[in-house]
């Protein structure tokens, strides 16, 4: 598949301090965006796509199999923004503060998906686009889809969020160990380690870890099931080798940490955790009535980062609040990288709900789909 290239791409600096949730500041922050396509003349086809916590704006690069298809850009433009915290381009723990002239690294303050949705508005105000066609994500990219929809209820026709929910306390639990796998590697440094001199051995036991929580049973049973390391190692003969699972945990780590920042993993992975829909309003039930976009949950089957109950029952909630919302579930053995992996499902998904009139409920008709109509 050849790769495609983004129309434009560059960043989008902000005037002045921008505000966090948790107190504080950002002097003049950076949000690294890309387009692809172009805004029609009515300024009506905008689809913003939200990345997961190691995506970046380069939404081709990531979710390809979606391109020229689902995002036809010829129709629609479709806008990547690259978080706040994190590593490819926007303002995080490896960025030099301007102020003091040094990298944030541990002094990165602590920001919210509100936090990260708002910068996204800003550079949509900077772009010239005042409303959304539709915003889609998945995992955390799905928690900012919920979020615009809610903080800016006025600017979103759609929105569809994929294996996202309010983390559960396991979800909380796996997130716990994995920056602390980070931080007690001794090449952390209290976050203060040196470019290419980070907790390589720490951050890699986190990927691991996570890995586990994207993954399922049935497909770790199905690929490794209890075959020695695939590299001709004996783990019955020798502590040090290994079960082909372990082989593929560590080779994930070994990738992750050329393309990654540990900072930037811990500021994401507790943006992940802070994630709170009733956050800033009275109440959850409060924050879902302010929804006026036509929403589409979707669970994925073997997904026990984000079972697929949790994502259903919050479908519930923002029917019971009084909003259209749409509940579809991906039967894949993926676990929660069903959202990357299994494009052949969730495409006819994302296609129809671009096409569904926003506001009046339409069921979805696809025969992959395990589907509650009327939650």
């Amino acid at each position: 598949m050849a790769r495609i290239e983004p129309t434009v791409e560059s960043n989008c600096t902000f005037d002045g301090a921008f505000r966090l949730d948790a107190g504080g500041d950002l002097p003049s922050p950076e949000v690294r965006y890309a387009v692809y396509g172009e805004l029609n003349q009515r300024r009506d086809n905008a689809i913003l796509v939200c990345h997961a916590l190691s995506g970046s704006a380069r939404v081709a690069d990531w979710w390809p199999e979606l391109f020229p298809g689902v995002f036809d850009t010829s129709r629609y433009c479709v806008i990547g923004a690259n978080l706040i915290g994190s590593c490819y381009g926007s303002t995080g723990p490896s960025s030099p503060n301007p102020v003091t002239g040094v990298t944030y690294g541990p002094d990165f303050p602590l920001v919210s998906i509100r936090d990260m949705v708002r910068a996204q508005a800003r550079v949509l105000d900077q772009l010239g686009i005042e409303r959304l066609h539709t915003v889609v994500g998945g995992s955390i990219g799905g928690m900012q889809a919920l979020q615009w929809a809610i903080d800016f209820p006025q600017r979103v026709e759609r929105a569809i969020a994929i294996g996202s929910a309010p983390l559960s306390a396991m979800g909380l639990a796996l997130n716990h160990l994995q920056r602390l796998a980070i931080q007690l590697d001794p090449a952390f440094r209290d976050g203060r380690y040196a470019p290419g001199e980070g907790p390589e051995g720490g951050l890699a036991l986190a990927r691991g870890i996570a890995m586990l929580s994207y993954k399922s049973p049935e497909l770790f049973s199905q690929r490794f099931a209890r075959r020695p390391n695939r590299n001709g190692e004996d783990p019955y003969r020798s502590y040090a080798d290994r079960f082909d699972v372990a082989g593929y945990l560590d080779h994930q780590g070994e990738k992750f940490i050329a393309r990654f920042d540990a900072n930037s993993y811990l500021v994401l992975s507790k943006a992940m955790d802070t994630f709170d829909l009733a956050r800033g309003y009275d109440s959850e039930r409060d924050a879902l009535r302010r929804i006026r976009a036509r929403v589409l949950l979707v669970g994925i089957s073997s997904d026990w980062l984000f079972p697929p109950e949790d994502v259903r029952d919050l479908a519930q909630r923002i029917r019971a609040a009084g909003h259209a919302c749409d509940y579809a579930e991906l039967k894949s053995s993926h676990g929660h990288d069903g959202f990357l992996a299994d494009m052949d499902q969730l495409a006819p998904f994302i296609t129809a709900a671009l096409w569904r009139p926003s506001r009046n409920p339409v069921p979805i008709t696809r025969p992959q789909v395990v589907r509650t109509a009327n939650l």
